[in-house]
C-alpha cells in the first residue's frame, strides 16, 4: 500500500488566495479610504503582531509572559535614542531596535529560563518594571514625563505628510505580516515539531534528542526582536513616549492576552479572529467607559468557562476545518 504526506487541504489553499486578496487590499488602503481608518488599522496591524508572537510564546512553548510589554516600551524609546541621538532614519531604527531588542532577550531569558510556571511570569514583569523605572532616570529622553519625535526627524521620512503616513501604515502592515508569517514558517518547520512536543511532555521530547532550552531560547530571542520591532512601529505613529506608556502592562499585554484567549491560544487562526473582534469590541463599545472594560472581562470569562479553546480552536475542533494547517497528514492510496 503506497502512501503520501499531505502538508495542504483545500480550506488552505482556498485562505491562501483570499489571503493574498486581502493583502492587495490593504496595500492599496491609503487610497481607498480616509485618514483616521489608515491610522487604526495602523494599531490593529501591531495588536495582530504582539498577539500572534505572544501566542507562540504561551501556545507553543509554555511560556506565559505577563511582561511582553518590555520589549514594546524598550522597541520605544530604543527608536527615539536612535532617530534624535544617532540621526537614524526611523524605518531603519526599528530595525535596527529589533536587533537590540534580541540582543537583551539573550542575557535576560538565561535568567528568566530558570524559573518555571507563575514564577516565569512574575519574573518578565518584573524585568519590564525595571525597564520602565530606568527609562524614567533618563532625562535626555523625558524622564518620567516623556518626549516627543523631533519635526525634523518626522519630516525626514518622507518629503509629504501624506507619503509619511502610507510609509508608516506599509511598515506596520509588513510588520504583521512578518510576525504571522514567522509565526506560521516556524511550527510547519522541524522546530515547530519540537515546540510542539515539548509543549506536550517536555520530559519525552528531551528523551528523544530535542534540547529543550536551546530551542525554547530560540524562539524568546526571536519573539523579543520581533516584538521590540512591533513597539518602535507603534510608537513613531504615536510620536510620543513615556515611561507609563511604553511599559503599560494594560495596553501591550492584557489585552494581547484577551485577544489570544478569545481567539484560541495555540493556533495561527486564533489572534487573527480574535484582533479582529477586540477592535469590533473597542470601536462599538469604547464610549461606555469603564463600563467597556468590564464588557471585554465577562466575555473572556465567559469564553474560557464555555470555549476553553478560544472561538476558533471550538470551531475548529468541532468542524475540523484548518485554515493554516501545520501537521503533516498521512494519505493512503
Amino acid at each position: 500500500m503506497s502512501f503520501r504526506i499531505e502538508r495542504f487541504t483545500a480550506a488552505s489553499r482556498a485562505t491562501s488566495i483570499v489571503a493574498c486578496l486581502v493583502l492587495i487590499g490593504l496595500i492599496a488602503a491609503p487610497w481607498l479610504t480616509g485618514r483616521a481608518n489608515i491610522r487604526l488599522l495602523g494599531e490593529l496591524f501591531s495588536f495582530l503582531a504582539l498577539a500572534s508572537l505572544w501566542n507562540l510564546l504561551a501556545g507553543y512553548c509554555g511560556l506565559v509572559s505577563v511582561g511582553q510589554q518590555a520589549f514594546v516600551g524598550f522597541g520605544g524609546y530604543m527608536l527615539f535614542a536612535l532617530a534624535i541621538f544617532l540621526g537614524l532614519d526611523p524605518l531603519a531604527a526599528i530595525l535596527v531596535a529589533g536587533i537590540l531588542g534580541a540582543i537583551i532577550a539573550v542575557p535576560i531569558g538565561t535568567l528568566l529560563f530558570r524559573l518555571h510556571g507563575a514564577y516565569f511570569a512574575i519574573g518578565s514583569w518584573v524585568f519590564a518594571e525595571v525597564l520602565r523605572l530606568s527609562f524614567a532616570q533618563i532625562s535626555s529622553l523625558g524622564g518620567g514625563s516623556g518626549s516627543s519625535l523631533p519635526t525634523s526627524v518626522i519630516t525626514g521620512i518622507a518629503s509629504s505628510r501624506e507619503w509619511r503616513e502610507i510609509l508608516i501604515y506599509w511598515t506596520g502592515l509588513a510588520l504583521a505580516v512578518a510576525s504571522v508569517l514567522f509565526v506560521v514558517v516556524l511550527l510547519r518547520s522541524k522546530a515547530g515539531l519540537a515546540l510542539t512536543g515539548l509543549r506536550d511532555s517536555e520530559i519525552a521530547s528531551e528523551s528523544l534528542g530535542i534540547n529543550s532550552w536551546r530551542t525554547k531560547m530560540t524562539v524568546y530571542v526571536s519573539v523579543a526582536g520581533l516584538t521590540t520591532m512591533v513597539g518602535s512601529f507603534t510608537f513613531l505613529q504615536k510620536l510620543r513616549i513615556s515611561p507609563d506608556a511604553a511599559f503599560s502592562v494594560n495596553d501591550w499585554t492584557a489585552y494581547v492576552i484577551f485577544i489570544a484567549v478569545i481567539g484560541g491560544i495555540g493556533t495561527i487562526e486564533g489572534p487573527i479572529i480574535g484582533t479582529i473582534v477586540f477592535f469590533l469590541l473597542r470601536e462599538t463599545l469604547a464610549d461606555l467607559g469603564t463600563t467597556y472594560l468590564m464588557i471585554l472581562g465577562a466575555l473572556a470569562i465567559v469564553i474560557m468557562l464555555k470555549a476553553p479553546r478560544g472561538i476558533w480552536g471550538t470551531l475548529s475542533e468541532r468542524t475540523g476545518v484548518s485554515l493554516v494547517p501545520i501537521r503533516r497528514r498521512v494519505i493512503f492510496q
